[in-house]
């Protein structure tokens, strides 16, 4: 499986007006901002359902726990497959279905993986490919920054699934926008010291 890259010049433009961000580093911030997303996105949903998911149906809360499940596999999955190693998942799923608890656990310490696997990304290494296998055996290949936007665009897209179903049940889930993870993060004195950090690369 390969896509083709599509130009990052109009990102890089568009940041270079907002951000004190120079140089090289500005190549790998977009990966840095989408994977600093996840995890906020990640642990806001489930602090979301941890309060609230005796309130849903049984049938329902097996639902939210599966979606989980397969989010927590594919990230796995692709965090094997940017170190180059063998993920052994045979499905994009558990073999047996997690507890609740296990999988926010889980959850946590993969996206603390990912932000940190994207804040150490250097330029020349974002289209540098990999050669893997998915967990069905077909042989694929992909660049470092593909697998990062597959595994952001592959969780967001359950994430809302997930509130879907949180919302069938008058339960308000956890505002999953870009635009809400940025004014939070702007929000936050560490962010021009981030920034900064990034500058000085």
């Amino acid at each position: 499986m390969r896509v083709d890259n599509v130009s990052h010049s109009s990102q890089i433009q568009v940041m270079q007006r907002t951000s004190p961000v120079k140089g090289t580093a500005m190549f790998t911030l977009p990966y840095r901002t989408l994977m600093h997303y996840k995890r906020w996105a990640t642990n806001g949903l489930n602090a979301v359902i941890a309060e609230n998911l005796e309130r849903m149906p049984a049938d329902e809360r097996i639902l939210v726990r599966r979606l989980l499940d397969h989010i927590q596999a594919v990230d796995e999955i692709f965090s094997h497959n940017l170190e180059a190693r063998p993920h052994g998942h045979l499905a994009p799923r558990s073999v047996e279905l997690p507890s609740y608890e296990a999988l926010a656990s889980k959850a946590r310490s993969t996206a603390d993986w990912y932000v940190d696997y994207a804040d150490a990304l250097l330029p020349e290494e974002v289209d540098e490919a990999i050669a893997f296998s998915f967990s069905n055996g077909e042989p694929a290949r992909m660049t470092r920054g593909e697998m990062l936007l597959h595994v952001a665009m592959h969780a967001a897209g359950h994430r809302g699934q997930a509130a879907l179903l949180l919302q069938k049940n008058g339960i308000q889930p956890w505002p999953d926008r870009m635009t809400d993870f940025l004014k939070a993060e702007n929000a936050g004195p560490e962010r021009q010291v981030r920034l900064a950090e990034v500058a000085a690369r």
